[in-house]
């Protein structure tokens, strides 16, 4: 099942926000922020910083985005591994 086009860049949109507002503009200088883009290899997040991403989303999206519950499923690969645009799949295929 693919997501509507529109709906992931409107989440794109907003993941890509919180998380400059979380890491500063200074994330977006070695390019922009897409759905392939890592938290890891990419971006270089520190698990502080994933902390306050998992606040800001439930802040943004209300409890309906259990982002921890979501990570905690996750193996460790699998984390180091992860995309912004897992993350986007996960908010768009989340519960309203």
């Amino acid at each position: 099942m693919t997501l509507d086009p529109t709906t992931a860049a409107t989440i794109l949109a907003t993941v890509e926000r919180l998380i400059i507002e979380i890491a500063g503009d200074e994330i977006t200088l070695a390019g922009p922020i897409t759905l392939a883009t890592s938290f890891n290899g990419d971006l270089e997040l520190e698990s502080i910083e994933f902390v306050a991403l998992a606040e800001k989303l439930q802040e943004h999206y209300g409890a309906r985005i259990d982002f921890v519950g979501w990570i905690s499923t996750k193996e460790l690969d699998q984390i180091i591994a992860l995309t912004v645009g897992e993350l986007v799949e996960f908010i768009a295929r989340a519960p309203a």
